[in-house]
């Protein structure tokens, strides 16, 4: 393989710190920059400009529209809480960085993120955590297996503050930069904002109990998810938590948080990244957290059953379950329920 390699340069100091190692691991580095409608090009240019590598930009709105945005609303209004990173990298993202490796005949592409790819004897390629708090290893899970040799990331090693020292090391332009929020197409992180600037967000609706006592009226369902707890605005002798959001209906229930461990899950769309036996022990991460419970591995048809060896709170609809044993992703699936502790 050559050593030519599309990095997708987002203007921020992760991907402007990865050019600069891979520059420093003999790679010729060609900067692509994606176009999502908002700022940022400048700043991508900028870095480029400072490295000396060449700059491209390719367009993905209307991917990100079909892809990421559209499903994201659907979710919300079906009362499920999506991941749009984690649906994007697989069905925008590095398809569009593969495509301009294609075009200028790269073997590799590569990201700033917090993850590592390590490669065995064999030339296999496993797609592994990265080594400090900030890994993000969770958020690639749903990339193919076939991808992954043909992937680099860099910055996999460092923690954040030593990502930063680099960038000021380097003199990057951006090495100040804020970080970007989670949502690239929300910058202000106000989901249910934005979806009501969209239109047809549900009205707001009943709250009620696990016996159907009404307590109060919600602002629209998409403003909830599972095991919420803060913004309900509903006075109570105890706390109150998201407990269920019947789209149906136009309802959410709330309870006091009793009934949110579950003890068995259940994914669909399964995407492997290593052969998991049936009873296979490992671990499984179940929210975009740092938490992870071990759990037992069953394909029953085109599901996945995740038997939980220690209750999980509030496993959610929509969320990712992803596998793993030790640093190695085994793979993920989408979650479509639970059986929950009563």
């Amino acid at each position: 393989m050559n050593r030519r390699v599309v990095l997708g340069l987002s203007g921020g100091v992760d991907s402007a710190v990865a050019a600069c190692l891979l520059k420093e691991q003999g790679y010729e580095v060609l900067g692509h920059w994606l176009d999502i409608g908002l700022d940022g090009r400048e700043d991508a240019q900028a870095v480029a400009q400072r490295l000396d590598i060449p700059f491209s930009a390719g367009d993905i709105r209307q991917e990100l529209e079909e892809q990421v945005m559209g499903p994201f609303r659907q979710d919300y209004l079906a009362g499920r809480t999506p991941l749009p990173c984690a649906r994007c990298n697989p069905t925008v993202k590095f398809p569009a960085l593969f495509r301009e490796a294609e075009r200028v005949g790269a073997d590799y592409v590569a990201t700033g993120h917090y993850a590592r790819i390590l490669r065995d004897e064999e030339g296999g390629a496993a797609l592994c955590r990265g080594l400090h708090r900030n890994d993000q290893a969770f958020l690639l899970a749903r990339l193919p297996q076939a991808w992954l040799d043909r992937i680099l990331f860099p910055i996999g090693v460092y923690e954040k503050p030593q990502v930063r020292e680099l960038a000021r090391g380097y003199g990057i332009p951006v090495a100040e930069k804020p970080d970007s929020m989670e949502i690239c197409f929300i910058p202000d992180g106000d989901y249910a904002a934005w979806m009501d600037r969209q239109g047809l967000t549900p009205p707001p609706g009943p709250f009620v109990d696990r016996e159907g006592n009404r307590l109060g009226t919600h602002k629209g369902i998409h403003h909830y998810t599972i095991g919420q707890r803060r913004g309900l605005g509903i006075p109570a002798e105890h706390r109150l938590f998201v407990s269920e959001i019947r789209p149906q209906d136009n309802t959410v229930v709330l309870s006091d948080g009793t009934d949110l461990m579950a003890d068995q899950v259940w994914g669909e769309d399964v995407n492997l990244l290593a052969d998991i036996s049936q009873g296979q022990e490992l671990t499984v991460r179940l929210r975009h957290s740092k938490t992870e419970t071990p759990a037992r591995f069953y394909r029953e048809g085109s599901e996945v059953r995740l038997e939980l060896l220690a209750p999980a709170r509030a496993p959610t609809p929509g969320q990712m379950a992803v596998f793993y044993q030790g640093d190695r992703v085994l793979g993920s699936a989408w979650i479509t329920r639970a059986r929950r502790l009563r």
